[in-house]
């Protein structure tokens, strides 16, 4: 029940960022640095209303991108879980004797806990790196691409986190009601559960919370690249503001393809030894 409501909050403040953002770029774009009453808002938001609409190219350009970048944050997110876990694997098949009754030695647990740690870390790096020169890029382009990219980001997040911290649930909960009511252990539905909690616990324990950290950051740090853009153009610099944002999109592709490629499970390597 926390999930949702932990990203539903998420949603929340960002449409509040948002809105922030829209009253930013009207107020440049209107020359005034004031707002009086309901009003003067209505009025100075029906100068810009025009530029959030399908048939705008960049609006529209900016909500398919949004969209594509949460289904990427998906993907890389569980893609880092499942490296980590898989070279996990294969030091404990290499290093640690299961059979029996003996217990791994703490120095072969702690070898597992480190192995965890650094793909995660590698993962999250990637995807920070993503996140944060897009945003860059994205703002320093267009603000009203910009805007599109963020409704998106928004809606496809919340959607993405609910189906993703639900659908990773019900897999656990599968695994367990074979486990404890059927008591089917060992069985081929058993272990049909449990490759299927395999993938719920990224989807709910990784992904879809993770969702919530990356559409608040976007919309927070989104609202001072914006008026750092506008200032830019404002002051003459409207060719350095794009150069920029051409500059920030190629380091944030470099690390989309980090993310994959980079942290793929390569066929034939060696498994992890001690020390």
């Amino acid at each position: 029940t926390a999930k949702p409501v932990l990203i539903g909050t998420a949603v929340v403040g960002a449409t509040t960022m948002i809105f922030s953002i829209i009253v930013t770029i009207a107020k440049v774009q209107a020359g005034t640095s004031a707002v009086e009453g309901i009003a003067g808002l209505n009025a100075l938001l029906a100068g810009v209303a025009g530029n959030f609409s399908i048939l705008k190219p960049t609006f529209l350009l900016g909500l398919l991108l949004g969209g594509a970048v949460i289904y990427w944050f998906s993907g890389a997110s569980t893609q880092a879980v499942s490296t980590g876990a898989y070279r996990a694997v294969e030091f404990i098949k290499a290093n640690i004797k299961l059979e029996g009754v003996e217990k791994a030695s703490v120095e072969d647990s702690k070898k597992v806990v480190e192995i965890c740690t650094i793909y995660a870390q590698k993962g999250m790096w990637n995807i920070f790196m993503v996140v944060f020169f897009s945003t860059l890029a994205f703002a320093f382009l267009d603000e009203f691409f910009f805007i599109g990219y963020l409704i998106s980001i928004a809606f496809f997040g919340l959607f993405q986190a609910l189906f993703m911290a639900n659908a990773g649930g019900a897999w656990d909960n599968a695994k367990k009601i074979v486990e404890t009511e059927l008591k089917a252990k060992g069985t081929e539905l058993h272990a049909a559960t449990v490759v299927g909690d395999t993938v719920g616990d990224p989807f709910k324990d990784t992904s879809s919370v993770a969702m919530n950290p990356v559409i608040k950051f976007t919309t927070l740090f989104g609202l001072l690249a914006v008026e750092l853009g506008l200032k830019m153009t404002g002051s003459g610099q409207a060719g350095l503001r794009v150069a920029l944002a051409l500059v920030f999109f190629a380091v944030s592709t470099f690390f989309v393809y980090r993310s994959f490629y980079g942290m793929r499970i390569e066929s034939g390597a060696k498994p992890a030894a001690h020390g």
